[in-house]
């Protein structure tokens, strides 16, 4: 879609060389998809685990670590 956009000409290029586009319509694609992803976390972040009904979910446990001795701790 074309769209006609006024863009300060100095951020436009301070944004290419900070994200390294090759175009501008890289350059305004990528930082839309960054705002819009920060405004999802930010969006998450503000749940805050708020979920009242939520049930805790059972996680896997890795087996203990059998201890091993070595020939320094070993009685000669």
């Amino acid at each position: 879609m074309k769209k006609t956009l006024h863009i300060d000409e100095a951020l436009l290029a301070s944004a290419k060389s900070a994200v390294g586009a090759q175009t501008d319509t890289d350059t305004v694609r990528l930082g839309l998809e960054a705002l819009v992803r920060k405004a999802a976390y930010a969006r998450l972040a503000k749940l805050g685990g708020s979920e009242p009904l939520a049930k805790d979910v059972r996680r896997p446990r890795e087996a203990p670590k059998k201890k091993t001795t070595s020939s320094r701790t070993r009685a000669a």
